[in-house]
C-alpha cells in the first residue's frame, strides 16, 4: 500500500529523512586516528542538548534502561537508601532496577495519574537527619500515563532541607523535547535515550553526569564493567570509546543535534508544547479525558487517552493499526485496556497531529466509542490555525 505507515506512539519515533541519510554510509574505522575530529564535537554539543556547561555527556550502545543502569552503578553502593516515586511503569521499572541492585528503595506510592509528589519528598529528606537518602530518582516524563513532573522543584527540596543526596532523573522521553536544565536545576544524572526526542532508532542511551556524580564513582561499590564512566572518561578524552561504539548510530546522532541546535532548543521546546494542546484540544472536544489528572501534569511529548467504562484501549489500538495504518501507544500495568497513547515527539508536525487524530477517531467510531466524526479533528484544526505564524498575502489585480 503506497503512503507512509503513521507512527504515534511515544518511541521509537518518526526519522527524519536527513538522520536516515546520515547514518546510510560504510561502516568505519572507530580507532582511526581522524575519529576524534568527529567525536569530540559530538560530545561538546550533546551538553547544549542537556543544557550544562560543567557535566559530561556520555554515550553508550544500548536502551534507556541501560542508562538507568550507568546512573545507579557509577555512583552508588548495594546496601545504599534511594527515595523514588512510582506513578506510572516506568518509574516502577527504575524502582526495580534499583532492587536488583541491592539497594534500598523508599518508593512514594503515587495515583498513576498524577506526578513525582513535591510535598512527601520534602517530609522524607526532612527527616532523613543522618542522611541516609543517598538518591532521589524522577520520572521526568512518565510515558505510561503522559505525566510531567517538576524536576527543578525537587532540587528546590533538596536544598531546603540541605540535603546532600544526588539527583537523578529519567529523561528519556523529555530531553531534546520538553524544557530541560541539568545545570540549573543541580541534576546529577540525566538518562536519555536516542528513540524518541533524539529522533533515532533505539540503540544509545545517552547520560550526562554532573561533577558531583563523577565524584560519587570513587566510593561506588556497584559491579559495573560495560557502563563503566571511568573507562569512557579515559577513552573519550581522546575522542575514542572502551568498545566498539555504535558509529552509525552516531552519524545519526550528529545529524539529529544539527538539527535540535538550528531549530533552537526553546523553539524544539514551544513546538512540542503547541502540538501537545492541539491534541489536547482534540480530544476535550472527542468528551474524553486525560490519565493525567491535572493540567499541570500534562505530558508535551505523550498523551494518555482514557477510553469510557465497557471499552477497551486495546480494541482502538488493534482497529488504528490493521485498518488505518496507524501505530497507537498501548495502556501498561495498571492502565492496560484503559488508555490509548498518542505520541507526539520529535519529528512532528502540524499536519501529522491532525492524521493522528482522524485516524484516532475512525478508530474509536469502529469499536463503538460515541465521538463525533470530525470533532477532535476540528478542534486541534482552529487551535493550530489559532496559533499559526500571520502571513501577508499578496492582493489580486
Amino acid at each position: 500500500m503506497p503512503g507512509f505507515h503513521g507512527l504515534f506512539i511515544p518511541g521509537p519515533t518518526n526519522l527524519p529523512f536527513d538522520v536516515r541519510q546520515a547514518m546510510d554510509v560504510p561502516l568505519e574505522d572507530h580507532r582511526a586516528p581522524d575519529f576524534p575530529t568527529f567525536t569530540l564535537p559530538l560530545f561538546r554539543d550533546l551538553k547544549q542538548i542537556f543544557k550544562t556547561e560543567k557535566g559530561q555527556v556520555f554515550l553508550f550502545p544500548a536502551s534507556g534502561t541501560g542508562g538507568w543502569e550507568a546512573a545507579i552503578t557509577n555512583t552508588l553502593s548495594p546496601g545504599d537508601r534511594v527515595l523514588i516515586a512510582v506513578f506510572g511503569q516506568f518509574s516502577h521499572l527504575w524502582a526495580d532496577l534499583c532492587q536488583r541492585h541491592g539497594l534500598v528503595v523508599d518508593k512514594l506510592d503515587v495515583e498513576w495519574g498524577e506526578g513525582f509528589p513535591l510535598d512527601k519528598c520534602a517530609e522524607r529528606l526532612a527527616a532523613d537527619k543522618e542522611h541516609k537518602i543517598k538518591a532521589v530518582l524522577v520520572c521526568h516524563n512518565e510515558t505510561a500515563t503522559g505525566v510531567t513532573s517538576d524536576v527543578a522543584g525537587v532540587r528546590k527540596a533538596l536544598d531546603a532541607a540541605s540535603h546532600p543526596a544526588l539527583l537523578m532523573v529519567d529523561g528519556v522521553s523529555s530531553i531534546a523535547s520538553i524544557d530541560f536544565r541539568m545545570d540549573e536545576w543541580g541534576v546529577d544524572l540525566a538518562v536519555a535515550g536516542s528513540q524518541k526526542g533524539f529522533m533515532l532508532p533505539a540503540g544509545l542511551a545517552i547520560v550526562g553526569a554532573s561533577p558531583k556524580a563523577l565524584a560519587a564513582g570513587k566510593t561506588a561499590k556497584c559491579p559495573r564493567c560495560f557502563f563503566d564512566f571511568a573507562d569512557m572518561i579515559r577513552t573519550n578524552k581522546d575522542g575514542y570509546f572502551p568498545y566498539t561504539p555504535a558509529t552509525t548510530l552516531l552519524r545519526g546522532l550528529r545529524a539529529s543535534v544539527d538539527s535540535l541546535l538550528a531549530e533552537g532548543l526553546d523553539n524544539v521546546v514551544a513546538r512540542h508544547h503547541r502540538l501537545a494542546e492541539a491534541v489536547r484540544r482534540g480530544v476535550t472536544a472527542w468528551g474524553l479525558t486525560l490519565c493525567a489528572k491535572e493540567p499541570k501534569w500534562y505530558s508535551d511529548t505523550v498523551s494518555a487517552i482514557v477510553v469510557p467504562k465497557n471499552f477497551n484501549g486495546d480494541d482502538v489500538i488493534k482497529v488504528a493499526y490493521h485498518r488505518y495504518r496507524l501505530s497507537l501507544g498501548a495502556g501498561l500495568s495498571k492502565v492496560a485496556g484503559r488508555v490509548f497513547r498518542i505520541g507526539h515527539l520529535g519529528h512532528i508536525n502540524e499536519i501529522m497531529v491532525l492524521q493522528a487524530l482522524a485516524g484516532c477517531e475512525m478508530a474509536m467510531r469502529d469499536v463503538g466509542v460515541p465521538v463525533e466524526a470530525g470533532s477532535g479533528v476540528a478542534a486541534a484544526e482552529e487551535y493550530i490555525r489559532s496559533t499559526a505564524p500571520k502571513l501577508k498575502l499578496g492582493k489580486v489585480a
